[in-house]
């Protein structure tokens, strides 16, 4: 299983906002008897906005990460773990309705933004002259049903090693790099389907349902057993990162707050340990990078999301100094599909910009080339977010019609703010 900077495997979840079961709104406290007279009216309605700031996190640490390849940002933050885990936490809530109804809703949210994605980059493949009947590894009746891959992510879809010319104006590797990102759509597609049956088991069984996944990335993450092809590696994606999807149905159905905080805290700490106490006695091409290490990332990632969640504030608003990045972490929180689909396309996107520079007449002397060679990452970094804004008024509005709601074009709360100070202007 490789999730590295090569084949941009990395990312990062999905999440719908205002969904059915509005998945921002915090859950109500069920009490046992009548509400004592002295009680205080129970809070507003409101999103999570602490979740909301992990799951903004994690896309930036995704982004930061595809584009510099540093292998200690897998252990810094281990952004898979955490998005599973925050999806998995919604999805949970989400099964006190009728579970065929959850799953089709959620599958109809995830599936437009796909196809918009597909359709432009299978168009640019083909149009860069990738034939997929003289593919050697995809053609047939066999590299048919593959391609459809791009339409329901329940497999690894196809994509040519090489297409377009060194010369042309994306490198000659952008489909792989386009393409790898769509693994974390077949991982999250599998956890849905499976969640039904998944939280059947944790309700009866909570222990060995949470550590089942450990125990099954040690068989087949470790080489124990192995499973060849892209099955080997979709069996592996779902026994890493299994854990933390049922971490998230811990948090929402109350079970982790009713483990000792040191108990818990104790535990994590020890399973984080022995993850890197095997990744530094298996290091991959990369070094330290978990996404090469499977039981390393997933021990590492589990501990580090019960530590999370164990702290979970539940913030209705953003505090303090954070406050000033409110607009922002809802725009991403509206638009973690779109983000996450397209933020490797993009990054690829950058680079004939930042070549471009070369040729301005003020950067011709030795010592401007060699200052544009030392920054060229960060200036790589710093145009990919007005290319991922682009991306977001492009294509984003896809995200409100599978959702059933009104398109917009940069959901960033702005109205919601708006229409509060109206309301407390008229008080």
């Amino acid at each position: 299983m490789t999730h590295g900077h090569s084949t941009g495997r990395q990312p990062y979840d999905i999440y719908r906002s205002h969904d059915a079961a509005d998945p921002a709104r915090i859950p109500e406290q069920r009490t046992a008897g009548p509400e004592p007279a002295a009680a205080k009216a129970p809070q507003r309605p409101g999103r999570d906005r602490y979740l909301d700031l992990l799951r903004s996190i994690a896309l930036v640490r995704v982004v930061v990460y595809h584009l510099f390849g540093w292998a200690w940002l897998t252990v810094l933050f281990p952004s898979m773990g955490v998005m599973f885990a925050l999806a998995g936490s919604l999805m949970a809530r989400s099964l006190s309705r009728p579970a065929w109804g959850v799953i089709r809703g959620r599958v109809r949210r995830l599936l437009p933004p796909l196809w918009a994605f597909s359709a432009i980059a299978l168009t640019m493949m083909f149009v860069g002259g990738w034939d997929l009947a003289k593919d050697p590894d995809h053609s047939g009746i066999w590299g048919l049903v593959e391609l459809g891959n791009y339409i329901l992510p329940v497999g690894a879809p196809p994509f040519p090693l090489s297409v377009g010319s060194e010369s042309g104006w994306l490198e000659n590797t952008w489909a792989e790099q386009a393409a790898g990102v769509l693994w974390y759509l077949r991982a999250y597609l599998w956890f849905v389907v499976a969640s039904p049956a998944l939280l059947w088991a944790f309700r009866r069984a909570p222990w060995p349902t949470l550590l089942a996944p450990l125990g099954l990335t040690a068989i087949v993450g470790t080489g124990l057993v192995a499973i060849p092809g892209e099955t080997g590696n979709a069996v592996t994606d779902f026994a890493v990162f299994c854990g933390c999807w049922l971490l998230g149905f811990a948090h929402q159905e109350g079970f982790l707050a009713q483990v000792p905080r040191y108990v818990a805290v104790s535990c994590a700490t020890v399973v984080m340990a022995f993850g890197l106490w095997w990744a530094s006695g298996h290091l991959g091409p990369e070094g330290w990078d978990l996404n090469d290490i499977p039981l390393a990332q997933a021990t590492w990632s589990f501990g580090f999301v019960v530590i999370l969640l164990l702290y979970s504030p539940s913030w209705q608003e953003l505090p303090g100094r954070l406050a000033r990045w409110d607009k922002l972490v809802t725009l991403s929180n509206n638009r973690a599909v779109t983000i996450y689909l397209w933020h490797n396309l993009m990054l690829m996107a950058t680079f004939p910009l930042v070549d471009a520079a070369y040729r301005l007449p003020f950067l011709q002397s030795d010592r401007a080339t060699s200052a544009l060679d030392s920054t060229y990452a960060l200036w790589t970094f710093v145009l990919v977010w007005p290319l991922i804004g682009l991306a977001i008024l492009a294509f984003g509005w896809i995200e409100d019609i599978a959702a059933k709601r009104s398109p917009r074009l940069w959901p960033n709360g702005t109205d919601r703010t708006r229409r509060r100070a109206t309301a407390a202007h008229r008080s």
